[in-house]
């Protein structure tokens, strides 16, 4: 931070402490992002992130008039966050290997959202190899390097001495760079390490850290660096923080003792007025203003970056508000908005005729998708899987192979999911379960099967697949490949609204068996996949045929 900058936050600090509701709104909305990328690459991204952040805006709101030396805020507010991440660790109980209330890692969301590519993006991956203490100390080092803290800021927060420091993160980077000859031997083509991680579930822990580290040391193919390795340092200078992500959300409800704390250091009318009002959205391009409740989500095509509070009694309203503020719907009508999403679900339907038509497709806002796995991923095996992250249309085309392995299906299932998702269209000329000849008497069961080779089984209650199933994403989700029992594959594509329309009025004048089937509504009422969650459990396979989201 350079000096400029640095008196103006010794300004707003020592404003806030004296009352100044504006210059409050502003200490929140400015650190806010900081704390974030503390506590979310501590964590991992773990669910619960965003708990620990707002106890950690809560405590620094409500301590603020005891912070005597204005220099040392930022020292002091991740201190703050460093020691409500060690609370949470001890007064979490002890947790299996493959912790299902994890949500998306912090290292995919800082490559999706930073667009880190090559060495940049092999460290992020690196981090959750990385025990918890270690990855504590990593999110100070991080910040360090990239600019946002100092050494003595470092220890500080950590609560060692400079020389402790030194000797703790040259350890930690050791394990880091450790971690990346992992990411980077999985990347891969040893055979003898594919055979290794057959049984591996893909989730990064220390008893398969030190078997894959065991394996690179004596294997002449993993250990053998194919490019000049970058050290960590280097390619983290200058690396922005990580913005928040689609769906974060902070409610900072103050009640009792700490409202009165809160109004004694100049909490505005506006927030205290906003506490009990219903949950509201702000862009992602717009930081959090301090107080109520805020989701992030993405922005519109358009329209500039705002904020929008809750409404509030004109008695209690603030006279001079952070960020210009536009009128939130009433609250019946939030409430009601917000329980739409989500209530519809998929159910099993019958084949539309040939010659249906397939009807209009809404066009829906589409600002692109990135892709873990690149514009087109192709998913065989189990326990693979693609996150997608952005606005817009994909593609997943199924290929079942009951000649390979017949039997019951297990379906593949959207986690993590932060924004929403809805099911938009069916196309490819066919659903799965079409009967078409086979140049004899007998009628063949198109993708699932026939008498010679077996059937592929749905379980009950499943909506059938077509060839083509269409999507629209606005926000990250991670589709997850859980062939267990029948055999199947799946290609995974972002594709545009022109796409989606063009192969869904593919129809039987054109060689296929049928047109396509339009599923979209073009509101939040349209229907959303039905293996979808929120969370990300150990085993994307048990995620429920009708989640909540």
């Amino acid at each position: 931070m350079d000096e400029a900058a640095g008196r103006q936050w010794r300004s707003t600090i020592a404003a806030a402490q004296a009352g100044d509701r504006r210059a409050l709104d502003e200490l929140v909305a400015g650190w806010l992002p900081l704390v974030y990328n503390v506590v979310g690459r501590a964590l991992n991204g773990h669910a619960d992130v965003d708990d620990v952040v707002q106890e950690t805006m809560l405590r620094a709101v409500d301590n603020l008039g005891s912070l005597r030396d204005p220099d040392s805020f930022r020292s002091w507010l991740v201190a703050i966050a460093m020691r409500q991440i060690r609370d949470r660790a001890r007064r979490r109980q002890p947790a299996p290997l493959d912790d299902s209330a994890a949500q998306q890692d912090f290292a995919e969301l800082t490559v999706l959202r930073l667009g880190l590519e090559g060495q940049r993006r092999e460290v992020a991956e690196a981090v959750p190899w990385l025990d918890d203490e270690d990855r504590q100390l990593l999110s100070l080092w991080w910040l360090e390097v990239a600019g946002e803290l100092s050494r003595r800021e470092l220890a500080a927060a950590a609560g060692i001495s400079r020389q402790h420091a030194a000797v703790r993160v040259q350890r930690v980077k050791e394990r880091l760079e450790t971690a990346r000859g992992i990411v980077r031997a999985l990347d891969g083509a040893c055979p003898d390490l594919r055979e290794l991680t057959s049984r591996w579930n893909g989730r990064p822990d220390s008893v398969w850290r030190k078997r894959l580290a065991r394996h690179i040391r004596g294997c002449g193919y993993c250990g053998d660096a194919r490019e000049t390795v970058v050290p960590a340092e280097r390619l983290l200078v200058g690396l922005a923080l990580v913005p928040l992500p689609v769906g974060f959300t902070l409610s900072l409800a103050f009640g009792g003792k700490t409202a009165a704390a809160a109004a004694s250091v100049g909490w505005s009318a506006k927030v205290l007025g906003a506490l009990t009002q219903p949950v509201v959205a702000v862009t992602a391009g717009a930081t959090i203003v301090a107080g109520g409740a805020y989701v992030v989500t993405q922005p519109s095509d358009t329209s500039p970056p705002r904020a929008t509070a809750p409404t509030t009694p004109a008695t209690t309203r603030s006279p001079s508000p952070t960020l210009s503020a536009t009128p939130s719907p009433s609250p019946s009508v939030t409430q009601r908005k917000v329980q739409l999403y989500g209530t519809v679900v998929d159910a099993v339907d019958q084949a539309p005729g040939p010659n249906a038509d397939p009807g209009t497709l809404p066009r829906r806002p589409e600002t692109g998708l990135n892709s873990t796995l690149g514009a087109k991923a192709v998913m065989q095996h189990r326990g693979e899987s693609v996150t997608l992250s952005g606005r817009g249309y994909v593609l997943v085309r199924w290929q079942i192979a009951p000649h390979d392995r017949p039997g019951g299906l297990t379906m593949p299932t959207w986690t993590g999911l932060k924004g929403r998702l809805f099911h938009v269209a069916s196309g490819g000329g066919r659903r799965m379960d079409d009967v078409v000849g086979d140049g004899s008497d007998r009628g063949y069961v198109t993708g699932m099967g026939g008498p010679d080779i077996g059937y592929t089984v749905l379980p009950d209650g499943t909506q059938q697949m077509w060839q083509n199933e269409y999507f629209y994403v606005d926000g990250t989700v991670t589709l997850n490949q859980n062939e267990r029992g029948a055999s199947y594959g799946l290609t995974v594509m972002p594709v545009d609204w022109a796409a989606v329309d063009k192969d869904i009025h593919y129809g039987p004048d054109q060689g296929a068996i049928r047109y396509g089937l339009v599923r979209d509504t073009g509101d939040d009422t349209a229907p959303v996949p039905q293996y979808v969650t929120r969370a990300a459990p150990a085993d994307p396979a048990t995620v429920a045929q009708r989640s909540r989201v």
